[in-house]
């Protein structure tokens, strides 16, 4: 690094440093002082009290050391409410219109808006407010009570003082006009009176029990476990001391078992006594008595509910499932009711003696229907049996339809056998309907016996001309009876496996001069391409790949 001349001593003025700093380290010589006059700590290492050569700084100093770019600390004080600044006697050019003053708009204006405003009317101008800006630091920002003037809890405090005062001479007039009705002798008392005096009983109650809740009424301090944690307050021990504990009801060790831990006696301690004079039948006898059966009941409802689709839950909506179950419970007994009404009214009621509606016919399971049927099950004497029906809808006709959908059925399709129209939402024409399907039907079929007709008698009139018939192309469908000549189709696959081999295709641009071949294309060369083309969507075809076509099968 490097340091200034000024900085530089020589031989003697060194050691003299050496020699004054070391006395100033033991106590001989006073301390340096710096330019504030602030004493300075003679241990301080050289290297934190020099300073940097660049500061030019010729006199002990240790401001080098400090923050320079400290920020000032932000001030504690907050705006000042209602402080004005400036009341101007006219409007003045920029202020807020209805009021006057310059430190807001009209937006912003807090006052009632004038049927006219101070810059038509030029009088009442309302006063500066006072802007100010506070430069907070981080805790400032943060302090919620910045701002708060303590001495506005005083007035909280005199309105409660106020209070009980007001509540101490009420007291104190009660009192006065009690002692006054017990004074007063020989007059017989109202029945406001009477009324009056029960008021001061019930008042005497209430200061009693007071008293009583200041004594604790023998409480016995516990402490209780809460959900956050810690414990509560102090809690009554309300068991009568003259009831005998449950552990002592039945001596012999062989009795029920009590826990002493969770203080519970499940079973029953004396089941030998009559339960007229047994006071304590065990703990599960409270679980299987009173609410506790009815909340089972609830609980397996609304499971058995859930099961079946119904969204109920009785710990998230308990109020929804107890309305649920006793909905249902009402709706179960309707229905047996109703049943049991229509059993009655259809055979009559046989444990009733005195009923007269019991049908004679069914003592014996006999009836009066009389049914014949074929050899092949048909009915052929009597009404026949009714069929069982779907849960699904039978027997609807639609559009003025006399017959269902899917009655007819013609070339694959289905429809409707009163008209036959394989439109399912189209409308019922009956007899005529029908009558035009076949109208249409046999029109299509002279049209193709005439257009087949047509085609035989021009393939004679080619023939007759000597005009060969089309050859089969690229991209038409192969006749069946397309004759081919073996030899020349051996010949055609063999010259399109060797084309295939070399990757040769026919390029205009790359014929030579002296080159010729025709473009024509017999059935043989184009049975072979047919025979030889690659087909990438065949799993089959790839050599090494799948299982040879078997995974097909």
């Amino acid at each position: 690094m490097a340091s200034s001349n000024a900085n530089f001593k020589a031989g003697d003025d060194w050691r003299k440093s050496k020699e004054l700093e070391e006395a100033r380290k033991a106590g001989l010589a006073p301390a340096e002082r710096d330019e504030d006059g602030n004493e300075i700590n003679p241990h301080i290492p050289q290297y934190m009290a020099s300073a940097p050569w660049y500061l030019n700084n010729n006199h002990p100093s240790l401001k080098h050391q400090r923050n320079w770019n400290a920020k000032e600390a932000g001030t504690k004080q907050w705006y000042e409410r209602g402080a004005k600044v400036f009341q101007a006697d006219k409007y003045r050019k920029g202020a807020c219109p209805n009021c006057g003053s310059m430190t807001h708009k009209i937006k912003d204006c807090l006052e009632r808006p004038r049927n006219k405003g101070a810059k038509w009317t030029g009088v009442d101008i309302a006063a500066d407010d006072k802007i100010e800006t506070l430069d907070l630091d981080f805790e400032g920002k943060r302090d919620r009570w910045n701002g708060y003037d303590s001495k506005e809890y005083s007035k909280v405090m005199d309105r409660y003082e106020k209070v009980e005062n007001i509540k101490t001479e009420l007291q104190k007039e009660k009192q006065l006009e009690k002692k006054f009705r017990q004074q007063q002798k020989g007059v017989k008392q109202t029945d406001d009176a009477r009324d009056d005096d029960d008021d001061d009983d019930d008042e005497e109650d209430d200061e009693k029990m007071n008293e009583v809740d200041a004594k604790d009424f023998g409480s016995v301090a516990k402490r209780v476990r809460t959900a956050g944690g810690g414990a509560s307050g102090t809690v009554r021990n309300l068991r009568i001391r003259e009831d005998t504990a449950k552990y002592l009801l039945n001596l012999d060790i062989t009795s029920a078992h009590y826990d002493p831990k969770t203080r519970s006696m499940r079973e029953d301690p004396t089941p030998h006594m009559p339960a007229s004079e047994k006071f304590f039948a065990g703990d599960n006898f409270v679980r299987h008595s009173g609410d506790t059966l009815d909340f089972y009941k609830l609980n397996t409802h609304a499971w058995e509910a859930y099961e079946k689709g119904q969204d109920i839950h009785l710990q998230a909506a308990p109020s929804q499932a107890q309305y649920l179950a006793a909905s249902f419970k009402v709706k179960k007994t309707q229905l047996k009711d109703k049943t049991k009404t229509s059993i009655i009214d259809k055979y009559g009621d046989a444990s009733n003696p005195d009923s007269k509606d019991v049908d004679q016919s069914l003592l014996l399971g006999q009836t009066e229907s009389y049914v014949e049927y074929d050899r092949a099950g048909r009915v052929i004497k009597g009404d026949a049996p009714l069929m069982a029906k779907t849960k699904y809808p039978e027997d609807e006709f639609l559009n003025n339809h006399t017959a269902v959908w899917g009655s007819w059925w013609s070339n694959g399709v289905w429809g409707f056998a009163c008209c036959r129209s394989h439109v399912k939402n189209s409308y019922c024409t009956g007899a005529a309907g029908i009558a035009a399907v076949e109208e249409s039907g046999n029109l299509m079929s002279a049209n193709i016996a005439q257009k087949e007709a047509n085609k035989e008698e021009e393939d004679a009139k080619k023939s007759r001309l000597g005009i060969e018939p089309r050859k089969v192309q690229w991209g038409t469908e192969v006749p069946e009876n397309l004759n081919l000549d073996k030899e020349k189709l051996a010949e055609a696959i063999k010259k399109e496996e060797e084309r295939q081999a070399n990757g040769e295709e026919v390029n205009e641009r790359k014929r030579g001069y002296n080159v010729t071949y025709t473009s024509d294309v017999t059935e043989e060369e184009m049975e072979a391409y047919r025979l030889k083309k690659k087909r990438g969507e065949d799993p089959t075809t790839e050599l090494g790949s799948g299982t040879s076509g078997y995974d097909l099968v």
